[in-house]
């Protein structure tokens, strides 16, 4: 955590990785690039409002009154040239949960600023009619294109996609989430039907792509990062599909200390990353372009929630 990585030049302008401050050769256009994106994201959020209490694991870390501070920090260094997006699984954890159904935990969200968010399994432990409830709050879209949500209550609110332009970058963002099977029980989904990730994934890429022209695409997935049982993950996702930039994960509560990158045969790369659970650590991808939109380079940093962050 606290670390800034290059994770690499991308595309046909020069090839390289490097970490922990070595800096490997870049081009021009890498080096001095025309247009910055910067992404701020979280997953796994769990209802954390408080830090971590004294005497716990994690003790002292998190807090949602300290995120709103960094992240405002961090906007504010590079103004007009940042999105800030969520993973998935806002709810459930603390009471605060209990209490409030995930209505503050929007609120809040909104009050940072977010751009779009994923719905993950914990978002329907309160049944479909229990998101609808307290989905207004959210001042922000959600994505998930592998959920078909039919009719039901939670229908209005989320989106198979969203295309957001952000210092001349046109950026397409999709949603994935995980199987409904030994996670939620088939009541507090009804009416809500999951599909193949890996087909849906590829149908966005094609839409965001070619109908929309986005210069980068991420997907907000709910999947899990890795599984040994082969089942559907951000690694399968990011080695079968082609044309996804970026994808933000959630589910497995993983801890990466820097993205995966995965060199496709087209010459782009898709970057996997994710960053635990709680809101203990926000991460950071900022994406350089050319003149002509074209990815030249990006670069990582997590940044630890801690006491050393005061809130404002």
């Amino acid at each position: 955590m606290d670390r800034k990585y290059f994770i690499k030049t991308l595309g046909t302008l020069g090839l390289g990785a490097g970490f922990m401050g070595f800096k490997p050769l870049e081009s021009f256009a890498a080096r001095f690039p025309d247009k910055r994106l910067v992404i701020l994201h979280t997953n796994d959020t769990h209802a954390r409002i408080d830090p971590f209490p004294d005497g716990s694991r994690y003790e002292g870390l998190g807090g949602a009154a300290r995120r709103a501070t960094l992240i405002k920090q961090l906007k504010s260094s590079t103004p007009g040239t940042t999105l800030l997006l969520d993973a998935g699984d806002v709810f459930q954890g603390t009471p605060y949960f209990n209490f409030y159904g995930g209505a503050l935990d929007f609120k809040l969200m909104t009050e940072m600023g977010y751009d779009a968010s994923t719905i993950g399994n914990h978002e329907f432990d309160n049944g479909v009619e229990g998101f609808a409830n307290v989905a207004g709050h959210a001042g922000f879209p959600f994505v998930s294109s592998n959920y078909d949500f039919g009719n039901s209550p939670m229908a209005p609110y989320v989106q198979p996609n969203l295309v957001k332009r952000v210092n001349g970058i046109k950026v397409g963002i999709f949603g994935l989430g995980v199987a409904f099977e030994n996670l939620v029980l088939p009541h507090l989904h009804k009416g809500v039907v999951y599909n193949d990730p890996l087909l849906k994934a590829n149908q966005m890429v094609s839409v965001l792509r070619r109908g929309y022209d986005c210069d980068l695409v991420i997907c907000l997935s709910h999947l899990g990062y890795n599984y040994s049982d082969g089942r559907v993950s951000d690694r399968v996702i990011a080695q079968q599909i082609d044309g996804i930039d970026l994808i933000i994960g959630g589910h497995t509560h993983t801890f990466l200390d820097e993205p995966e990158v995965f060199d496709k045969p087209d010459g782009r790369s898709t970057i996997v990353t994710q960053v635990g659970f709680a809101g203990m650590v926000l991460g950071s991808i900022t994406f350089e372009f050319d003149r002509q939109n074209r990815l030249t380079s990006a670069y990582a940093a997590n940044t630890r929630i801690d006491n050393s962050i005061r809130e404002s």
